[in-house]
């Protein structure tokens, strides 16, 4: 039987997914998130999230003030699962898009006249705040979480290594190798991490965990499968 390592808790369907087809599978998180506690700045009503611990942050902070009409937010935002955690939570979102760097184009190309609050943790990329600066787009920061990293020894060996973000690649390899295990990442942001210390990279189709578990399945088990 395979054996893959997560670097993200996966759900009890997610564990069993793997495990009815046959692969065995140890998870744990790479990186803990704190959120930070921060003040809105009601001038902005076009907000930007990159993630979904940006959300809820994000969430956590407004329950605490008073006077915020969400009603009044335009949200845009990056990943399927971040605009669903979005609007469960009725806030409208206007755009979404699979990267930062895809949103940042959407973003100059419709809504170059209009200014934006960029909700992000404290490792979050450049490239999306570049671009709007580089096109006089406003753009103000508020650093609504922090990544620490979270490394733990494995004494073993993984057919494949599931990576979820850069700083879980940087978390793993704190206190581990990838040896000739298959890494199988997210996105291609995440496998610029590790494209240097192996060859053998499998990229999920969709920047979902569910995308990444097909590609292991279909790997480890050599048939096609649904997407996810």
């Amino acid at each position: 039987m395979k054996t893959i390592l997560s670097t993200k808790i996966l759900s009890l369907a997610q564990k069993e997914r793997l495990l009815n087809a046959g692969i065995a599978v140890v998870s744990y998180d790479a990186i803990n998130i704190e959120f930070a506690e921060f003040s809105m700045d009601n001038s902005f009503q076009n907000l930007i999230f990159t993630s979904q611990n940006a959300v809820a942050a994000f969430l956590q902070n407004i329950s605490k003030e008073k006077n915020v009409d969400i009603d009044s937010f335009s949200c845009f935002c990056v990943g399927e699962k971040t605009a669903s955690l979005l609007e469960e939570n009725g806030l409208k979102v206007l755009e979404k898009a699979n990267y930062g760097a895809e949103l940042a184009e959407i973003l100059v190309k419709t809504y170059k006249n209009d200014s934006f609050l960029f909700f992000c943790g404290n490792l979050r990329r450049d490239e999306l705040p570049d671009r709007l600066r580089e096109n006089n787009i406003p753009c103000k920061e508020i650093t609504a979480y922090a990544t620490r990293l979270n490394p733990k020894k494995f004494d073993r060996h993984f057919d494949g290594v599931l990576f979820f973000s850069p700083s879980g690649v940087e978390s793993y390899l704190t206190a581990n190798t990838i040896g000739n295990s298959t890494a199988f990442c997210i996105g291609t942001t995440t496998a610029a991490a590790v494209e240097a210390l192996t060859d053998t990279i499998v990229i999920a189709n969709k920047p979902t965990i569910e995308n990444v578990l097909v590609q292991v399945i279909k790997t480890f088990n050599n048939r096609p499968l649904e997407s996810a």
